[in-house]
């Protein structure tokens, strides 16, 4: 792989939409995964027999143009690669606003529980641990709606794909979700890369 920190980040201000709102999907098999309301990291662990995360960056950043209106402070920007037998499949980025890096758990049971339920919201300490994990684990943190969009061949997520190899002969796919914890929002977007998107298409 050629991709390093010096890039980071790599993601790029797109408009989302609503499946119901958008002109098109996909009319193959990615469209299923695109809406598919369950842990993508849980299905994608299913189609290998190592799945690696691959932190590309994160650091406290101003989000892109229109990415997080409710946000006007830098949030916790989070970039990782989900790869699959050492083959990048996915492109996530995370979004976690200051109030969440901040916030503690209340009604603890026990010493137990608090080291816990301390260390599971310790967002900036993930390091190669898969957030999806975390996401759909915690009884905190509810989903909310998907959405999708559609990234342009030139643009820097494709760029970022060309460079790891994978050629770019038609756009980019991806979702975005909100998930709640405590009052607060944090975004999760995923970005299908080409190979995945072979593989998907293939399958039956």
């Amino acid at each position: 792989m050629n991709v390093t920190s010096i890039s980071f980040p790599y993601g790029e201000s797109i408009h989302w939409f609503s499946p119901q709102k958008i002109d098109s999907l996909p009319h193959s098999q990615l469209k299923e995964w695109l809406l598919a309301t369950g842990s993508l990291t849980q299905r994608l662990k299913t189609h290998c027999k190592h799945f690696e995360v691959k932190v590309l960056g994160e650091h406290l950043l101003e989000p892109l143009a229109d990415e997080f209106p409710a946000q006007t402070n830098p949030v916790w920007v989070r970039e990782v690669l989900l790869c699959l037998d050492g083959t990048p499949w996915v492109f996530a980025r995370t979004l976690i606003p200051q109030t969440i890096l901040g916030s503690q758990t209340p009604n603890y049971q026990n010493a137990d529980d608090k080291q816990i339920r301390e260390q599971q919201n310790d967002f900036t300490r993930l390091g190669t641990r898969p957030l999806g994990e975390l996401l759909f684990s915690s009884p905190d943190i509810t989903p909310g709606n998907i959405e999708v969009a559609q990234f342009e061949t030139c643009g820097r997520l494709a760029a970022l794909a060309t460079s790891l190899n994978q050629q770019v002969n038609s756009s980019l796919w991806g979702r975005r979700r909100y998930f709640n914890l405590h009052g607060s929002q944090l975004i999760v977007s995923e970005i299908f890369l080409p190979a995945a998107v072979e593989y998907i298409n293939q399958s039956i």
